[in-house]
Parts: C-alpha cells; structure tokens; sequence
C-alpha cells in the first residue's frame, strides 16, 4: 500500500511538471495575444501559426541547412518577426475603415493563407528537433524531467524579464502602451501609432517563434499545429484576462496543469478538450478572467 501511494504521489508530480511546462507554451502565445490587443484591440487569431513557423523554420536551419544552433536560433526569431511585419502589412493596414470583426477575419484569412504556404514547402510530415541540452532525462522524486523542460520556462522567465523592462524603461515601449491607453491622445504628441501597431505585429511574432523553436523538441511540429496552438492560448487569455500580461502567464500554467492532469487522470484522448472546457467554463462564470478588468473599451481606430 506505500509503495502505492508513492507510486500515485510520483505520477501527480510528474503530470505536474509537464502541465508547467506545456503551460509555459500556452503563456507564451497569450502574450502574444495580448501585445497585439494592447495596441489595436485585435484578437489576431494568426497568433498558433508564428509558433508553428518558428518550429518548422527552426527544423529547416538547423536540421537540413545545418546551421548551428546559436545561428539558427536568432535567425529564425527574425524570419518569423518579418512574417509578423508581413501581416500587418499585407492584411490589417490595407484595410479602410476596418472594425474588429473585420480585422479578426483578416487574421483568420492570413492564419489559412500561413498554413497553406507551410504545408506547401514542408508537406503534411511531423518534424523533430534535437533537444538543446540531449534528451538524457533527469528523475526528481519519482518524475522523469526532460532538459528541455528547463529551456521553455527559462524563456518565459526571460521574456516576461524582457517585455517588463522595455514597457517601463524604454521610451518605445512607453509609446506602445500610450497607444494601448489612448491612440488618438498618442498620435497628438507626436507618436506614430501605425510604427507602434507594426512593432507589437513584429513582437507578437518573435514570441510565437521562441514558442515554436523550444516546444518542438518535446512535441514535434506540423503545418496545422498553430490552429490549436492559438485556441489554447486564447484560451489562456481568456482564463486569465485579456490584456493582462500576469494574467496571461497565470492563465497559461493553468490550462497546462489542467490538461496534463485530465490527460493523465481521465484519457489522454480528451486532452485537447480540456482547453476548449476551460475556455467556456471562464466565459461563462469570470468573462473578465482572473487578473482582467471587466471594463470593455471601445475599439481604437488607426
């Protein structure tokens, strides 16, 4: 009967650790959710497709062209940041008069376009990245850890470091949150709102593309993974309240646990489910989400 009670004790440790992990994952596309949203009020539903660009491009540098990893890891963050830059190029500036609902299509059209183009040049295949740090896992009490566990949250960790700085400290990131607050007031003093909406698209990109490269080596990567992807972390945002950037984080080490936990509790099967229960779970009882304000603004235009 211990040994049965360890047994159990060393399996919720381990669907813990994984759900943290994973959650990393989902917090990292929340906040490109909200970094987009911050600025222009737009859910950009293209948001999965940067992650699974950042994972398939990753696989290309280093894997085929043989790029180490140090080259192929910044170069792909850039190929995807311009892919970003591309979008709101291409499909939200040319848009005249553009309401929410327009936009949002917008970025349902360009996730399709995305994953048509990614199918195209890396076909239908799953594909798998070597681990930064080997695949020799590590056991803590009973749960096996993955090196590369450490590689997802240590980014998180970094770019919740990094966007904190540059929204405090830096004059761009202060002009990003005045548009955030008040565009037109933003534009009076001189700011160029559309140069901040490019660079929160340019951001939000990067983000999904460190997502994609550190969560390939545990889950692989296809062209249609990004879809999903996008609805857990919207899910995440949703759950910890849109356009809070704690919120996304919470939000997302949430959906992670809970999907681990029914994963590995009631049928690995339903997994995927679990984020969809969640989502309507949180729209139903907290529409605002943990962390969000229940305040609803109207849209910015630019």
């Amino acid at each position: 009967m211990p040994m049965e009670k360890i047994t159990f004790a060393n399996q919720l440790l381990q669907y813990l650790i994984t759900g943290l992990t994973v959650g990393s994952t989902y917090a990292m596309v929340a906040i490109g959710f909200n970094i987009i949203y911050n600025v222009t009020e737009i859910i950009n539903l293209a948001q999965g497709e940067f992650v699974m660009l950042g994972g398939l491009v990753m696989v290309f540098l280093h894997v085929a062209a043989g790029l180490p990893i140090v080259l192929a890891f910044p170069l792909t963050v850039i190929i995807v940041t311009l892919v970003g830059m591309l979008l709101d190029r291409l499909a939200i500036r040319p848009i005249r008069q553009p309401s929410v609902l327009t936009l949002i299509i917008a970025t349902i059209a360009a996730s399709i376009i995305i994953k048509g183009i990614a199918m195209f040049i890396w076909g239908k295949d799953p594909f798998d990245l070597p681990a930064f740090s080997g695949r020799h896992p590590i056991h803590f009490l009973g749960a096996v850890i993955q090196p590369q566990y450490f590689w997802i949250i240590g980014f998180l960790i970094v770019i919740v470091i990094f966007l904190t700085l540059f929204f405090e400290k830096t004059i761009i990131g202060k002009a990003m949150s005045a548009c955030a607050d008040n565009p037109g007031a933003a534009s009076l003093v001189g700011i160029n709102v559309k140069r901040m909406i490019l660079l929160s698209f340019a951001l939000s990109a990067a983000i999904g593309a460190v997502a994609g490269i550190t969560i390939t080596p545990i889950s692989l990567m296809e062209y249609d993974r990004g879809a999903m992807l996008a609805i857990k972390g919207f899910g995440a945002v949703v759950l910890g309240g849109l356009g809070s950037f704690p919120g996304a984080i919470l939000g997302g080490l949430i959906l992670g646990t809970i999907e681990s936990f029914g994963a590995g509790l009631i049928h690995s099967g339903y997994k995927d489910a679990f984020a969809l229960i969640v989502l309507l779970g949180a729209l139903f009882l907290r529409p605002s989400g943990l962390l969000g304000s229940i305040e609803v603004s109207k849209f910015k235009r630019f």
